[in-house]
């Protein structure tokens, strides 16, 4: 079925506190979407961030970010007072320093209340979390040697020797009793969340990174499941050769899996990772899919050049065998961008994964086959720019005259709504899902942009201020001329 999406963020959601919550701004995000007859709701990661705020970088592929619950929703529950939750003076971007300084506390003040009121339901709910317990230890931890992950944990811990896990939960039990309290917080927020999305016919589109952080609690627990040297270290990493984009390629500093270990085990790591990002979401785009069938692995002595790296396989064809036995239909959109080898499109095609086209990067000649004309079939995610790019309106008016040019012939359009151009575009493609960011509905120039990759600050801060009716009702418009209205939203 035809369907149109917009990607935003929780946390760039409207609101008066240093960020976007899971409160009221989202029952408004969501009746906006119904108003504009929108049937897909695409955020990133949903798990704590990482270095620079970023959701790429989480410390755990199964916690939930809990700086998105809503403060207002613990004063209903009677866990906060009103006048705790006043925040701090308004800013136009999201405000780390009064998330982790001011929000933060206050989540954990929450939680702190309701183990002292119901902790009952706390623990019925820590029963049907395999890794909560892992995760609230690490974190316990991390706070108790004020370190940054778990390889400056006191040796016998970062080994997981049996006897000194023991004797950590037992001193640290409050600390732990503490995080899960406000992991069960963030769930129970984000169902109810999820529910009212069902209940206006808008599907969740979660985002998956393929890696896992080196430092992050998944490496810590199943350390059996990644590539180490002798001494602990990831080794090799996984990044990105050099391309038309970067000179010098990437290294992201990720540790590569063991296959060997993934296999023997049926790939049940996987399982209960895709089975967790499902509970958070109806679909998973999965980022970097290509390194399902090989990956870039950089030696550590390589100290960083990317260039260095070559390529290691992947057994994807076996994973997403076994994946698709537990779901046959694989609810996931390929992340396929850039220079992508026959065996990576052979593999997405084989098990019917939808890919992606991004229009920003068409315009380059008449014959790209990102253009909407040349998708070879509708099994296609078609998206104006992603997290990654510019907004539409920056990419216009930096981009190089030929694209302009091609742009305004190929739209019929002087360029003068450029965002509003490429998304009909879009909308009027094959493809069954057609996605554009918040910040192009708004019409926002380089100001909007979420992510510059390569820049290690001043990422992951934007935020919206408004949802206009207005361009609800343009949107709606769109969305009927293309027929990308919900069944029932067709009038």
């Amino acid at each position: 079925m035809r369907s149109s999406g917009i990607l935003l963020h929780p946390s760039s959601l409207p609101h008066h506190g240093p960020c976007g919550d899971l409160g009221a701004g989202a029952i408004q995000f969501l009746d906006w979407l119904h108003k504009a007859g929108v049937g897909l709701w695409q955020t990133l990661p949903l798990h704590p961030p990482g270095a620079g705020f970023s959701p790429y970088s989480s410390h755990s592929a199964f916690a939930g970010a809990v700086y998105l619950c809503s403060l207002q929703q613990f004063v209903e529950q009677g866990l906060l007072k009103h006048d705790e939750t006043i925040p701090p003076a308004h800013d136009e971007r999201i405000v780390l320093d009064a998330i982790q300084n001011w929000k933060i506390p206050l989540i954990y003040k929450a939680a702190q209340n309701l183990l002292e009121q119901t902790p009952e339901s706390i623990e019925q709910w820590i029963s049907t979390q395999h890794w909560v317990e892992d995760w609230s230890l690490f974190c316990a931890l991390q706070k108790k040697y004020d370190v940054h992950g778990w390889q400056n944990f006191p040796k016998d811990l970062a080994q997981r020797k049996s006897k000194a896990l023991k004797k950590a939960r037992k001193e640290l039990i409050n600390e732990m009793k503490l995080e899960q309290a406000a992991q069960y917080l963030f769930f129970k927020q984000w169902e109810r969340i999820k529910k009212a999305a069902a209940d206006r016919n808008i599907k969740i589109v979660g985002d998956m990174p393929i890696f896992v952080a080196a430092d992050g609690c998944d490496a810590w627990t199943h350390r059996h499941l990644f590539r180490w040297d002798k001494d602990g270290n990831a080794d090799p990493l996984a990044g990105a050769p050099p391309d038309a984009f970067s000179d010098m390629g990437q290294h992201w500093g990720n540790p590569l899996y063991n296959w060997k270990e993934h296999k023997k085990e049926k790939f049940a790591w996987w399982i209960r990772r895709i089975n967790a990002e499902l509970e958070l979401s109806d679909y998973v785009r999965i980022d970097h899919f290509r390194g399902f069938c090989a990956a870039w692995e950089i030696p550590r002595s390589a100290n960083g050049d990317a260039r260095k790296g070559s390529w290691g396989p992947s057994p994807g064809r076996e994973l997403f065998t076994t994946l698709q036995n537990k779901w046959p239909e694989l609810p996931f959109v390929a992340e396929d961008l850039g220079v992508i080898t026959p065996d990576v499109d052979a593999l997405r095609m084989d098990y019917s994964l939808m890919g992606m086209k991004v229009l920003q990067f068409a315009f380059g000649s008449y014959d790209h086959m990102y253009l909407p004309h040349n998708f070879d079939s509708p099994n296609w995610a078609c998206y104006t720019g992603t997290h990654d790019n510019d907004t539409i309106l920056g990419w216009y008016h930096h981009t190089c005259g030929d694209e302009q040019h091609r742009f305004r012939v190929y739209t019929s359009s002087d360029g003068h709504q450029a965002n509003w151009e490429m998304i009909r575009a879009a909308w009027g493609s094959t493809a069954k899902w057609a996605i554009t960011t918040m910040q192009d509905i708004l019409g926002q120039g380089s100001e909007g942009r979420m992510n510059v990759p390569g820049e290690g600050g001043g990422n992951w801060s934007w935020r919206a201020h408004e949802l206009p009716e207005e361009a609800a009702y343009r949107l709606w418009s769109v969305n009927e001329t293309f027929n990308r209205l919900p069944k029932q939203r067709t009038s």
